[in-house]
């Protein structure tokens, strides 16, 4: 709130509006100041008036004088009333906006009343009197002192006085001399500019005023506003930190008198909190200092910020701050931090509540030289309970699990759910390891006990890794990861038993690291290469083609096995491009050769469901100009697993460029029958352990002639693998195999070598 005191003494309060329908505050404060200066300004027009009057009454009738002295006095008094009405009437909301023009038009009628007598009189005065009211009309022009909080009239009362003195003195030229017009021009030049500059910072500070009152104005209704709203209360203390001030709310929640809180010490009234005391002794700013303060509702949660009281002396003399009752937001947080760490489904902790668990212990077993544990648990055979029975009958399955391993724990330790059909147990106290190990037998043994779920019975099992700490690892994530390195080979070591990290495991893990490391660059460092065993013919024993095999000459290794860098090459995803590097470099070899020496390469289950497949397998046969028939992809049973839709659409195209598509290792996987009728396998390949064990065993001489019998009703080739005897040889061909392959007609062999066997081939064809 903005307020001026009126010339008389009457007070005058007035708020901001909105310009155009309400005053301003600095509208508002022009009309305030202007009335204020309203009798400085008439008693400058009428004492002017008299000095003339007093100058002329020589020559000119004193009637005229007096009437003109009269119109003068009279116009001025009514123009201060004015003023100091519409001071009132057009300040504040209710008030109607003054236009300028009004105000501009009441100077100009006073400036043509004062000037009416002096420039009508001035060409029949003497010349002394010339100089004379030359001069004071000058000099009334300065008068536009009292204007200067209105620019307009500035403006307006020195224009007409300028104009009338040039007037004069253009009608007095001939009596007044030039040294005097010269001076009286420049006296009023510099008064024009003076109050000209006067007006602009006045002005100016005026417009500060009406901002800062206005600021005021918003700050003080805020501050009522945050405390009758409820959002929070106001506090006050001096140098001593005694109170001066406290809000009523605040007076309400300590549930005592306002006169018996104010004069006694802030941290005390507080329940004597040291931080507080601290914060006000450090005489800094301070914020969101939370503290529980006993009352008689019970205990509450308040939250305090303050700033330090300093005079323009620099003198320190107290804190105001605010506070807050967050007694609701401290509950609903804690219940937030407890859903946050809780899964919902078990009850449990969850994985990020585990992790605190751990680090806990590991920091209280590290500090008190003992052993901590966490064992990580993997149920075994869980999925198919969602798959058969459903995700409910599954999810009561885990709360049953929750409850079991509970059971097991007791105050030993905390169970966990990770996620998923994973759990966790932190165990504090590990320094007995056979007690570990005795516990998590019995949760195995506990968990695989069936569960009744709506009258169904359900059997699953559990595996179990765990490390200890500090011995294993010194932070949480290390020990982590050395509980699910041993996880994983309790995973891989049959399931349903307990293992526990080693150094080992470790060493394990770390080459596998360096072996999947190795592998994504082998491809680029050209360290594979592919080798070629011999196809023979079984009624003619003579070579029709080779299956190429692909081998890795790792440069500190040595020869790296395909059946140990294959599986890992696709469990990272590298197997379509290394299977695509295989069909380039076979489709060269095969370029290379006669058109009856055909190439057969296995393809992985990982790339036989891609998409880009037959157009990889097009652009080699493209690049090598190799007809599609040479070409032979062999795809084992496997594929046949889960969407077979996309697979069998590849399988097609494939088809559809003419290469050959053998189904590999047939009979030792899942049952493909029902897809040997779809047109897209040309030959069958007979597993070498069927082959090797033929001599010894009468039912794989059966199984074989079921095969054969089975492929030749859809018109397929057969070949049979691990031939190594000359008797498994007239075996296989006595039951009716087209093709062999084994060691009887060679080991696989490099590019040169089979480069050899088929010169050698074709020197005798064309010898014969």
């Amino acid at each position: 709130m903005i307020s001026a005191r009126l010339p008389d003494g009457e007070s005058l309060a007035f708020t901001s509006g909105v310009p155009g329908e309400e005053n301003s505050p600095l509208r508002d404060a022009q009309l305030m100041a202007r009335a204020q200066l309203a009798p400085f300004f008439a008693a400058a027009n009428i004492v002017a008036c008299a000095i003339v009057v007093a100058c002329l009454q020589a020559e000119a009738p004193l009637a005229w004088l007096a009437g003109w002295a009269g119109a003068v006095g009279l116009a001025n008094l009514l123009a201060m009333k004015l003023a100091k009405t519409q001071a009132i009437t057009h300040v504040g909301r209710s008030g109607s906006r003054l236009p300028d023009w009004m105000m501009v038009a009441d100077i100009m009628v006073r400036a043509a009343v004062w000037l009416s007598l002096p420039l009508y009189l001035f060409p029949s005065l003497s010349a002394a009197s010339q100089a004379v009211v030359a001069t004071i009309t000058a000099g009334l022009g300065v008068a536009a002192i009292g204007l200067v909080v209105v620019m307009p009239c500035v403006v307006a009362w020195m224009a007409a006085f300028t104009a009338g003195l040039c007037v004069a003195l253009l009608i007095g030229r001939s009596n007044v001399p030039f040294q005097q017009m010269l001076a009286i021009m420049f006296a009023l030049g510099n008064a024009i500019f003076g109050v000209l500059a006067l007006a602009r910072w006045a002005f100016a500070q005026l417009k500060t005023n009406a901002d800062v009152g206005s600021q005021s104005e918003s700050a003080s209704l805020l501050l009522q506003e945050y405390e009758q709203r409820g959002v929070g209360w106001l506090w006050q203390v001096d140098s001593e930190n005694r109170v001066t001030y406290i809000s009523s709310r605040m007076v309400a929640l300590l549930g005592r008198p306002a006169n018996q809180l104010l004069g006694h010490s802030f941290p005390s009234l507080l329940g004597g909190h040291a931080e507080l005391g601290r914060k006000l002794l450090d005489k800094q700013p301070f914020a969101n200092l939370d503290m529980q303060l006993e009352t008689a509702r019970g205990p509450r949660w308040i939250s305090i910020a303050g700033d330090p009281i300093v005079d323009t002396a620099g003198r320190f003399e107290g804190f105001r701050g605010v506070g807050s009752d967050i007694t609701e937001i401290r509950q609903t947080q804690e219940r937030l931090t407890h859903l946050a760490n809780m899964d919902v489904l078990s009850g449990l902790p969850n994985r990020g509540c585990v992790r605190q668990l751990l680090g806990e212990a590991l920091r209280a077993a590290t500090s008190e030289s003992r052993a901590c544990a966490i064992l990580f648990l993997d149920l075994d055979g869980f999925k198919p309970v969602n798959d058969t029975f459903g995700h409910p009958k599954g999810d009561a399955v885990l709360r049953a699990v929750a409850k079991r391993l509970v059971t097991e724990v007791g105050n030993a330790g905390h169970v966990g759910r990770m996620g998923g059909d994973e759990f966790a147990i932190v165990i504090p106290d590990a320094q007995g390891r056979k007690v570990v190990e005795q516990m998590a037998q019995n949760i195995i043994d506990s968990i695989k006990e069936p569960y009744e779920i709506d009258g169904t019975s359900i059997r699953i099992g559990v595996s179990i890794g765990c490390a200890f700490g500090p011995v294993d690892g010194a932070t949480v994530d290390d020990l982590i990861l050395k509980a699910d390195l041993a996880l994983y080979e309790a995973k891989g070591a049959g399931r349903g038993i307990a293992r526990y990290f080693s150094s080992e495991l470790q060493s394990e893990k770390e080459d596998r690291a360096r072996l999947e490391q190795d592998l994504r660059t082998a491809l680029a460092a050209k360290q594979f290469h592919l080798v070629f065993q011999p196809l023979i013919a079984a009624k003619t024993q003579k070579l029709i083609g080779f299956e190429a095999l692909i081998r890795w000459n790792h440069p500190k290794r040595g020869l790296v096995p395909p059946n140990h860098f294959i599986p890992v090459a696709e469990e990272i995803g590298l197997m379509p491009d290394i299977g695509e590097w295989v069909i380039d470099e076979a489709c060269r070899a095969a370029a290379s050769w006669p058109d009856y020496i055909n190439v057969a390469l296995n393809v992985s289950p990982k790339q036989i469901v891609l998409a880009s497949l037959p157009n990889v397998v097009s652009e080699a046969l493209a690049r090598y100009r190799v007809q599609g028939n040479r070409i032979e992809l062999e795809v084992t049973e496997g594929i046949f697993l889960g969407d077979n839709g996309p697979t069998l659409d590849v399988l097609k195209r494939l088809r559809s460029l003419g290469v050959g598509i053998a189904l590999d290792d047939f009979g030792t996987g899942y049952s493909s029958i029902g897809y040997l009728n779809k047109a897209i396998f040309h030959k069958l390949k007979i597993d070498g352990s069927f082959v090797r064990e033929a001599g010894t065993r009468s039912e794989n001489v059966a199984i074989i002639q079921s095969i054969v019998q089975l492929a030749q009703s859809f018109r397929m080739t057969i070949t049979a693998e691990g031939v190594e005897t000359a008797e498994d040889f007239e075996r296989m061909r006595d039951l009716g195999c087209d093709i062999i392959q084994g060691y009887l007609f060679g080991k696989p062999l490099s590019y040169a070598k089979a480069n050899e066997m088929v010169v050698g081939l074709q020197t005798k064809r064309m010898a014969g």
